[in-house]
Order: structure tokens, then C-alpha cells, then sequence
């Protein structure tokens, strides 16, 4: 085992396999900082280039480029709240409150210290664990990882916000939600209302990018103001320390949490949807004082942002060892081990121990390259939050819909991105925390399947008490449900800056009624399906989703009649005004605007548009600041966008 890891670590550090290796970590900072993009996409642009090399660069590209995106993707996180890809999630929660309070600087520097110890106390794991690990994979079958995924959705649903109901409801409308399209029980088409562009599903990428980022920009342009809403009084290298500090003082807490991501990053199919979001909860659980969780707790940047490397790590050792991708980034690491001629199994772990081992190192190589890349740049990109936003959003909301783009190339995402605007800021809002519904829909499909099977090989219900696992997952899950009500009755949800804690149930309630109403026309749609598998599934959730929505319906209603003592009329202006709500419909209006100039003259014609006429209408600014905007804005859409990444632009009526 000794000399399989210095051999690996003589070919990781020889040339030409040391340049490639950093190549890809200076393309996957890139790939992780824009969003919707992610390591899946950097993997799939990189593979081609890859098929005339040795197996040792090529795997240092590939490594390179894909280690990294879960450091990088915290700087849309932390500065705009945006989920730079599907494992920054939870880092939002208290990387962009601390940027509102001018110390993005502290959250980067924290973040970028646990990142590099994350990756390699994964990498670490990696190797010592790839002997014995079998049998720990093959203990988890179908049943537990429908629990484990289960256990996910109860920590998001009960740590966001100040209902566990709201949570909870948020969840199952999240899983409904995946059941949109073909069953694949049985090729059924579900719930898709004759919309072809539906039968495939939703993809996941315009709703993340619209539920989160459209309402954090709407947010700065309404309100006009940066990131930030403090004064830049804070040295960017005092902050970066700081950062530092902070993760030597919560060092157990990062030890556990890498530790706990590269565990979870073995599970195929689950670790990078839920391992952040698991992290998160151990570090609110295990906090004495629980009350700064998601208004700018350094804590909860900490935890998720150590697993979500660590995981990386973890998830190469069922894809190497067995040949079972953990994910769609692994799922093309595994292809490309295919078209090396290298076999994924045993072999791996004896004849070409040296080539794993050379993963491993790069895996270590590139997150220590990368934090101190990263920790370099802070200093400048800290700056962003003090940028007035009428400079910011434009910009992002042009990256943010070519994200987009990236899913399906229709325009199907935009409106899907759109409309998911719109729910995310009613749900901001109204109280209603985002992060559970997003991450039902990352596991719903998942979900579905294990409870398909778990139900025909296992019976109804006795795998939920005869199997070991599944036994302490349900325990985990009633002592987490038990943990979060006894911290909403001891008093400490009282401020409105978290995510899903503001009170405004004149907003909240037509929100409740709108749930309950489709909840109610799913279950009648699903009636209506003739195989008992394809309704399986949408059932049960809808089972829980009724009575939850409607309790939290009779609480917003209860909540209306106090508000409401002094006149309805009275309480709906006051809410109006505290939702924002007009100058907010004007800025859905330009987003629309958006879009039918797409469909008239394409984006490069639209965007650009779009980008000038903000900042002259909107921010005020002269037309030469406008039209440089512009410009610049059209050379990224043209030469990153159409010729780098070969994205397609949608056809318009006037130009073809």
C-alpha cells in the first residue's frame, strides 16, 4: 500500500501530468464561479480534449478541473446568494448574510482554509478506506438509501426558517414535483398538461438559478443598494484571517464535517445532493448557541463548505472500486476510465494501484493549488459586495439566464426560470424557506425509485423495523424533527434576516391557499393514472402534503385576523409596502421584456439590449458607461458562451 502511494504521487507530480493537472484547476475555479455550470459540465467540455493522452495527465485535467468547482462555487454563494452549483446550497444560508454585513472577506477566508483541508483529509480517507470499504458500501441497500435521503429532506425542512411545517410542505412540493414526466416504473407520462417540453421533467438548473438568484438580484435593484449594507470598513486581509482563525477555532467541527462528507460522498447517487445539507445540521445541532444559524453564523459556512469537498473524494471510491458513479460528474470519470481501457474493480486496487493513487494526489494537489489561488483573489473579489448593485445586476442576470440556457436550450428555461422567480420571492417573502424544496427536487428522482423497489422486494412496512440502518436513520430523523421543535419553543426565532424567517402572512396566505388548491388537483390528476406504480409515489406525498398545507393555511389565517385588528385594508398596504411589491412587479416586467425580445432578435441582441437600457433607465448611468457594459456583455454571450462552450442561441423571428 506504501509504495502504491509514493508511486501515485511520483506520477502525479511528473511532468507533463503536473501542468495538466494545474490547467485544470485554473479551468474548474472558472467553471465553479459561474453559475450553472458546475463539475458535470467541466467534465463533459474537458473529456474530448482527452482522448489522445496518457491516463495519468489525462486523469490530472479531468481531477483537476473537477476537484475544484466545489471551492469556487462558493463565491456566487457567499457574494450573491446564487448556488454556484447543487453543493453550495447550504453555504448561502450564512455566506451571503455575511456578506450583507460587509465580511465576505471572513466567509472566504474560512471558507477556502476548510475547503483545502477538506479535500485532503478526503483524499486521505480515500486511500486508507479503499481496502475496506466494500463492505461498508454494500450494507446500504435500496431501503437505506431511501431513508438516507428522507433523513436529508427532514434536516433542510426543519433547520430553514421559523415553521417545520412551512419546511416540510416546501419539501413535498419539491418532490411532487419531480413525478412531472415519464414514470420510469412504467413510461407513463404524469402531471405534464399536454406541455411536450415537460415530459422529460424539469430541469433542475433554471429553478435553482430562479428561486435563489432572481429574487436576491430583485432584491438589489429594488432596494438600491450593494451586496453589502454596511460601509467597507473591514481590511479584505484582516477578514481573510479572521476567516482562517475561525476554522482553527471550529477545527473539530471541520475535522467531523469532512469527515462526515467523505462517508456520505460513497453513497452512489446521494452524497453530493445531501452532504452539505447533513453538515449543516450537525453544526446547528451540536451548537450550544443556536440562534445566529442563518443570519451570518461563520459555523455555518464552516461545516457544509469541509463536506462538500470532502465528498468529491469520496465519491471516486464506488466509481473506482465497483464501477457505481455517485453522480453524473463521476458517471463521466467512469467513461473516461473506459476509454483508457482501464476497468473499474479489483484491477484498480492491485495491478493499477499506482494510477488510483496518482487520482488521489491530484485530488490533494488541486484543493491546496486552488484555496491558495482562491485566498489571493479574495482579497479582490471581497470588493464586489461594496459595488453599487445597479452595476451588479445586470451582468449577473445575463450569466444567470445563459446559465439557464445550459439545461435544455429552450426557451422552456427561461420561462421555467422565471416562474420559479416569482414562487422564490414569494416564498422569501411570505416565511417559506427555499433549500428544502430544491433539494427534493435533486433527490425525488432517487427517492421515487428506491421506494418502488424498497416496497415489491421488501414488503410495506417491515423494512422499517428489520433492518439495522434503516432503524437508526428513523432515529436520527425523530431526534432531529424532536431537536428543531424544542429549539422553535425555547424562544430564539425572533429576527426576520434568515432564510425563511420573516413573518408577512397577508403575503404568506394566498401562497398557502395556491398549494393547498394544486395539491388538491394532483391528487384528483393522479386518480386518474392507470398503473398502480405510477401513482404510488405521488400519492404518498400528497397523503402528507394536504393536512401539512392545510394546517399551515388555518396558522396564516389565525395570523391574518391578528394583523388585521386594525382593518384589512390597513394591514394589506402595510404588507404590500413590506414585501416591496410594485417596484418588484416592474422588474418582473423587464424580465419578460427580456424574453419577447429574445423570441423578435435572439440573446446577443437582447442582452446586450437588456444590459444598456438598465443602467440608463434603471441605475442612471450615462451611455458610455452603458454601451461599454454592453459590449462587454456581448463578447462573453458570443466568444464563452456560442464558441467555447458550442451553446446554440435561440433562433429569432428577425435575424434566423
Amino acid at each position: 500500500m506504501i509504495d502504491g502511494m509514493l508511486a501515485g504521487l511520483v506520477l502525479a507530480l511528473a511532468w507533463p501530468a503536473l501542468g495538466y493537472l494545474l490547467l485544470g484547476v485554473f479551468l474548474g475555479l472558472w467553471i465553479g464561479a459561474v453559475p450553472g455550470l458546475g463539475g458535470a459540465v467541466g467534465l463533459a467540455l474537458m473529456l474530448p480534449f482527452t482522448f489522445g493522452m496518457d491516463p495519468v495527465p489525462a486523469f490530472a485535467l479531468l481531477l483537476g478541473m473537477y476537484a475544484v468547482t466545489s471551492t469556487s462555487d462558493s463565491v456566487a454563494s457567499i457574494m450573491l446568494g446564487i448556488p454556484g452549483t447543487v453543493a453550495s446550497q447550504a453555504t448561502i444560508l450564512d455566506g451571503y448574510p455575511l456578506a450583507k454585513r460587509g465580511q465576505a472577506a471572513r466567509a472566504f477566508g474560512a471558507t477556502y482554509a476548510v475547503s483545502a483541508f477538506g479535500g485532503v483529509l478526503g483524499a486521505l480517507l480515500l486511500a486508507a478506506s479503499l481496502p475496506v470499504v466494500m463492505p461498508v458500501i454494500f450494507a446500504f441497500g435500496v431501503p437505506e438509501f431511501f431513508m438516507l435521503a428522507v433523513l436529508g429532506l427532514t434536516m433542510v425542512g426543519v433547520l430553514s426558517g421559523r415553521s417545520l411545517a412551512k419546511g416540510l410542505v416546501a419539501a413535498l412540493l419539491g418532490l411532487l414535483l419531480t413525478t412531472v414526466g415519464y414514470a420510469e416504473a412504467t413510461g407513463i407520462p404524469r402531471f405534464y398538461f399536454g406541455v411536450n417540453y415537460l415530459l422529460d421533467g424539469i430541469p433542475l438548473i433554471p429553478i435553482v438559478l430562479g428561486l435563489f438568484g432572481l429574487p436576491e438580484l430583485m432584491d438589489l435593484a429594488v432596494k438600491n443598494t450593494s451586496i453589502s449594507r454596511v460601509a467597507d470598513s473591514e481590511d479584505p486581509g484582516r477578514g481573510l484571517l479572521r476567516g482562517m482563525r475561525d476554522a482553527l477555532r471550529y477545527r473539530w467541527l471541520t475535522l467531523r464535517s469532512a469527515v462526515l462528507g467523505t462517508y456520505i460522498g460513497m453513497l452512489p447517487g446521494l452524497g453530493a445532493a445531501i452532504v452539505d445539507w447533513i453538515a449543516y445540521g450537525h453544526a446547528v445541532q451540536s451548537a450550544g448557541d443556536k440562534s445566529r444559524f442563518g443570519r451570518g453564523d461563520i459555523r455555518g459556512v464552516i461545516a457544509p463548505e469541509a463536506a462538500n469537498n470532502a465528498h468529491k473524494a469520496g465519491a471516486l471510491i464506488p466509481t473506482v472500486a465497483f464501477g457505481i458513479p455517485g453522480s453524473i460528474g463521476t458517471a463521466i470519470l467512469l467513461g473516461a476510465l473506459v476509454i483508457k481501457g482501464l476497468r473499474p474493480g479489483p484491477d484498480m486496487l492491485t495491478v493499477n494501484l499506482p494510477l488510483t493513487f496518482s487520482m488521489v494526489w491530484a485530488i490533494v494537489v488541486a484543493n491546496v493549488v486552488a484555496a491558495a489561488l482562491l485566498m489571493f483573489l479574495a482579497r479582490h473579489v471581497h470588493k464586489i459586495a461594496f459595488v453599487p448593485g445597479h452595476l451588479i445586476v445586470p451582468g449577473v442576470i445575463s450569466v444567470l439566464l445563459m446559465g439557464t440556457w445550459v439545461a435544455t436550450n429552450s426557451m422552456g428555461d427561461w420561462w421555467i426560470c422565471l416562474g420559479f422567480g416569482v414562487l422564490g420571492y414569494w416564498m422569501k417573502q411570505g416565511g417559506w424557506p427555499r433549500p428544502p424544496l430544491i433539494l427534493a427536487l435533486v433527490l425525488g428522482g432517487l427517492m421515487e425509485n428506491n421506494f418502488q423497489l424498497t416496497t415489491q422486494i421488501y414488503g410495506e412496512y417491515a423494512w422499517l423495523y428489520n433492518r439495522p440502518i434503516v432503524v437508526v436513520i428513523v432515529l436520527l430523523i425523530v431526534a432531529t424533527i424532536a431537536f428543531a421543535i424544542r429549539g422553535r419553543k425555547s424562544g430564539h426565532e425572533t429576527s426576520e434576516a434568515g432564510e425563511g424567517a420573516k413573518r408577512n402572512p397577508l403575503i404568506s396566505f394566498p401562497l398557502s391557499a395556491v398549494l393547498l388548491v394544486a395539491f388538491a388537483v394532483a391528487w384528483g390528476v393522479a386518480r386518474g393514472f392507470g398503473e398502480a406504480a405510477t401513482a404510488q409515489f405521488p400519492n404518498a406525498i400528497l397523503v402528507v402534503a394536504l393536512p401539512l398545507t392545510l394546517l399551515v393555511l388555518a396558522r396564516d389565517i389565525a395570523a391574518v385576523r391578528a394583523d388585521a385588528g386594525g382593518g384589512l385594508g390597513q394591514a394589506w398596504q402595510a404588507a404590500v409596502e413590506k414585501a416591496e411589491l410594485l417596484p418588484s412587479a416592474r422588474f418582473i416586467g423587464i424580465m419578460l421584456a427580456i424574453v419577447g425580445v429574445t423570441y423578435l432578435a435572439g440573446q446577443l441582441v437582447a442582452l446586450p439590449l437588456f444590459v444598456a437600457a438598465y443602467l440608463v433607465v434603471w441605475g442612471g448611468y450615462g451611455w458610455r458607461v452603458a454601451c461599454l457594459y454592453a459590449a462587454a456583455v456581448l463578447v462573453v454571450l458570443w466568444a464563452f458562451y456560442g464558441q467555447l462552450m458550442g451553446l446554440l442561441f435561440h433562433p429569432s423571428l428577425l435575424f434566423g
